[in-house]
């Protein structure tokens, strides 16, 4: 999911868009960050009589915005996963073998430890 700067401004705005669309659910259309990032892409659309340094200042602003919201999204969701099921508890030696794939000893009468 890294993002390269020579992304093109209309794929850098749907990712964006895409990002906000997972963040806030079917109604992103009426958030004012969608709102704010719609207005600045239109606002700065190139033309071809406007070809300025800031044509690339911009797109690299989006495209570190795109990796934020993309990490940020990515951080929650391991966050989630990987946080425990509360305060209070902790996870059991058991539980902690079982997240990372392995399993515990057992005897080979198919008893566990005594």
């Amino acid at each position: 999911m890294s993002v390269s700067f020579t992304v093109a401004p209309l794929r850098a705005c749907r990712d964006i868009l895409k990002e906000l669309r997972a963040v806030k659910g079917p109604g992103y259309q009426r958030s004012p960050a969608y709102r704010y990032v719609m207005d600045q892409f239109r606002h700065n659309r190139i033309t071809s009589e406007k070809l300025c340094r800031s044509q690339q200042d911009l797109l690299h602003r989006a495209s570190s915005y795109l990796c934020l919201l993309q990490s940020t999204r990515l951080h929650l969701s391991l966050h989630a996963e990987y946080h425990g099921e509360g305060s209070t508890r902790e996870k059991g030696l058991g539980d902690v073998a079982r997240m990372v794939g392995l399993a515990l000893p057992t005897q080979p009468g198919g008893k566990g430890w005594e």
